[in-house]
């Protein structure tokens, strides 16, 4: 998939942030994926294990339309039995995992 390779390519300071605390298995020894696909959307952070996606959000998020588009994805996530938890992007910088 060229676009996922672009995404992972491109990650944002706050998801190369998270990705350098969860990665190989950081987080209480589960395996996340970055940029994982689920039907046509791209998870940024998924857990297979429990089912979980992790979003960080930028100002995009919280236009109208983006909370719209947001709102969709996680109905459409949670009718496939991923549970969705988002995070602002600054959130990763002001309280990272110890």
């Amino acid at each position: 998939m060229p676009f996922r390779r672009k995404l992972r390519k491109g990650m944002t300071a706050a998801e190369v942030a998270l990705w350098v605390m969860i990665k190989d298995r950081q987080l209480v020894g589960e395996r996340f994926r970055r940029q994982f696909s689920v039907g046509h959307y791209i998870l940024d952070f998924y857990c297979p294990k429990y089912k979980l996606a992790i979003e960080l959000d930028g100002a995009g998020h919280f236009t109208d339309e983006g909370k719209e588009y947001d709102a969709n994805r996680t109905e459409y996530l949670n009718s496939v039995g991923i549970r969705v938890i988002r995070f602002e992007n600054i959130e990763v910088f002001n309280y990272p995992m110890q």
